[in-house]
């Protein structure tokens, strides 16, 4: 389809999203509130660009990462551009300085 990083992202959320307004009882309360957003930052990750991060585990990864900081961050990243944003960032850069210390142990 060719959208591109944004609108792939949005795309992912605003039907993440959808679906908990739809069927609010489908996963209890806790998880309706917390899902879409989990979605929405893991798609930020998605928005990385192939041309610095080569590898698709490093996505990967990143995506798995994610909500684990997003749950235990609670509110600790507020007016830091977003919990989310940051929890993303994060996730994408300890996986990818993950994936250079492997190559830097390997080439050693």
């Amino acid at each position: 389809m060719r959208l591109g990083g944004v609108m792939a992202s949005s795309a992912i959320s605003v039907v993440a999203a959808g679906f908990f307004i739809l069927f609010p009882k489908f996963a209890g309360n806790y998880l309706t509130t917390h899902i879409p957003s989990v979605v929405m930052g893991a798609s930020f990750i998605g928005m990385a660009t192939y041309k610095m991060i080569t590898s698709s585990w490093v996505i990967a990864l990143s995506g798995l990462l994610f909500p684990v900081i997003y749950l235990f961050s609670g509110s600790f990243f507020e007016g830091y551009g977003g919990s989310l944003g940051t929890s993303a960032a994060i996730a994408l850069g300890s996986v990818f300085f993950l994936q250079w210390l492997i190559i830097k142990i390997q080439s050693s």
